[in-house]
């Protein structure tokens, strides 16, 4: 009879083991910009090339379109958010994933950061959900409004290293609203962060 207790406790303790070891690698590992291959539409985007033969571009935006644009989106918001984050204050994988006017806004930012001494620290833990909101056009402009739910541990510190905001290690949720847009007419099949809605 006893050995049936044996058993039990051994599986409890092998899983609160497993809990505690995805745990910890969630906590403690650090993701600066995308993995594994990325979907169509930002593929180009992220290895910051022109696509070399021409690419049928189609008007129609169904559910599967969707799905691969998501894909592509989740991605991009990781580079993007983590990139905030680099040492050297440049926006340098993000770069071609943002419009003119994003560009300019994250750069004064950084150069705002940079002038109090701060840096920012952020871990990327992962994307809970995204969902797309809204999808219109506007003649051959073709903007998706996408709500992300993701985790992150951040925190900002000054040039002494001491925290002025956040926590090294107390995860925190966040909620975004992006709209990326991109021209049904051209070539380039590139999707661009255009406006962060607050």
């Amino acid at each position: 009879m006893n050995y049936s207790f044996e058993y039990i406790d051994i599986i409890l303790l092998a899983m609160i083991a497993g809990f505690i070891f995805l745990r910890l690698r969630g906590i403690l590992g650090k993701r600066s910009g995308f993995e594994g291959k990325a979907p169509p539409q930002f593929q180009e985007i992220l290895k910051n090339v022109q696509p070399e033969t021409k690419i049928k571009q189609s008007d129609k935006f169904d559910e599967e379109a969707q799905k691969e644009f998501l894909k592509g989106a989740t991605i991009a918001y990781e580079t993007i958010i983590t990139d905030f984050s680099d040492d050297d204050n440049k926006l340098l994988k993000s770069k071609p994933l943002l419009s003119k006017k994003i560009q300019d806004q994250f750069n004064e930012a950084l150069k705002e950061r940079n002038k109090r001494g701060h840096f920012a620290e952020i871990t990327f833990i992962g994307v809970n959900s995204a969902d797309i909101k809204e999808h219109k056009k506007n003649n051959s402009i073709l903007q998706v409004t996408v709500a992300f739910v993701a985790e992150v541990i951040t925190c900002i510190k000054d040039k002494d290293k001491k925290i002025i905001s956040g926590s090294p290690d107390k995860i925190k949720k966040i909620y975004d609203t992006w709209v990326f847009s991109r021209d049904t007419r051209s070539n380039n099949p590139n999707w661009q962060l255009v406006d962060i809605l607050t």
